[in-house]
């Protein structure tokens, strides 16, 4: 009898073990990771987004079922991210302006007018502070799955184009709820209103605030331009903002290696291909703000430069506190991109 018994105990320990060290825990059957994500469906994140679940599964089988939430329905960015570090969401997908709040660091991307082109942009994500960025998100409790894009925002507005910093003075503007955001507002002369996504159009609609920024697809996505009919969309390009699509680290190291290598295996393919969805179609939403009856203005190189100008204070208030990694990081950016414009200058 205690033969038997031990025999049993036995092969239940090695069973419990063999289970730890291979990662296959049985709540991965019984419970679907979570993906959440306030993308829209019917966009190219949300496509995005599908396929990597499928490409994942296709490897996992019945081990791992991934759930995708679009839209928003588990909550609002900043929320599902931080629910996304605490374990109760495994996989996320959303900008680094909302992850920032996190992590404040990430904001340095966002710092109005740093990128004039996406080239620029590319560079400082794809090489430049890469693997300074993966380090970043580790130590945090995350693991990066790939780059995403929600492009160059502009300015939506109920009261004539914003051309210059003249424009903006007495003006109610939603803010993403990101300090880097907040502080180009103000530097600009506006007041800024932080508003969650899901909150916007009613802002825009009962006069909360007079206007926003954001990307031609999102503004579209979200039906944001409804907000603004008769309006004006000033292409102002005054931040670039990336995507991001992270893991919550423990879930993440705990799953068997081959399923942690579906996860990874084409980062590089899956922000190239992501990035190419996005401007893909830009010209095109740019035009349908003309069918919607809201004038588009575009600034030239020269108007940039007097915004730009008026925003240095933003990243000088953003990077105050922010610590020496941050400074760091901003100046290995900075720094790389004058080197790129530079060389294209002898070009």
């Amino acid at each position: 009898m205690r033969r038997r018994s031990f025999v049993s105990n036995t092969a239940l320990a090695t069973l419990a073990t063999l289970t730890a060290r291979t990662g296959l825990a049985a709540d991965a059957k019984a419970k679907p990771a979570k993906l959440a994500t306030v993308a829209p469906d019917g966009t190219p994140w949300s496509d995005q987004l599908n396929e990597f679940k499928k490409r994942v599964e296709k490897v996992a089988g019945d081990r791992l079922k991934v759930e995708t939430f679009i839209g928003g329905v588990l909550g609002d960015e900043n929320v599902t991210a931080n629910e996304t570090k605490r374990g109760a969401i495994q996989l996320w997908g959303g900008s680094t302006g909302a992850l920032a709040t996190l992590i404040p660091e990430l904001a340095l991307f966002e710092l109005p007018y740093i990128f004039r082109t996406p080239e620029e942009a590319d560079l400082v994500m794809d090489v430049v502070l890469y693997d300074d960025i993966k380090k970043l998100l580790n130590s945090r409790g995350l693991t990066m799955m790939f780059w995403a894009e929600n492009g160059y925002r502009s300015f939506g507005t109920n009261f004539g184009p914003v051309k210059n910093p003249a424009a903006f003075v007495g003006k109610k503007m939603r803010s993403q709820e990101s300090d880097v955001h907040i502080e180009m507002y103000r530097a600009l002369g506006a007041s800024p209103v932080p508003i969650s996504v899901t909150e916007v159009l009613t802002a825009l609609q009962t006069g909360v605030v007079d206007g926003f920024d954001n990307t031609p697809l999102f503004t579209f996505a979200a039906s944001w331009h409804q907000g603004i009919k008769n309006g004006h969309y000033t292409l102002a390009e005054a931040i670039y903002q990336p995507g991001i699509v992270v893991a919550n680290k423990d879930w993440f190291e705990k799953l068997p290696a081959d399923i942690q290598k579906a996860f990874l295996e084409d980062q590089a393919g899956e922000a190239k291909r992501g990035r190419e969805a996005v401007r893909m179609i830009g010209p095109e939403l740019v035009a349908n703000f003309e069918a919607n009856k809201i004038k588009v203005h575009t600034l030239t190189e020269a108007e940039k430069d007097v915004m730009a100008k008026a925003c240095e204070p933003a990243h000088e208030k953003w990077l105050a506190g922010k610590g020496k990694s941050a400074a760091t990081m901003v100046k290995k950016a900075k720094d790389a991109i004058a080197a790129h414009r530079a060389k294209k200058k002898t070009k």
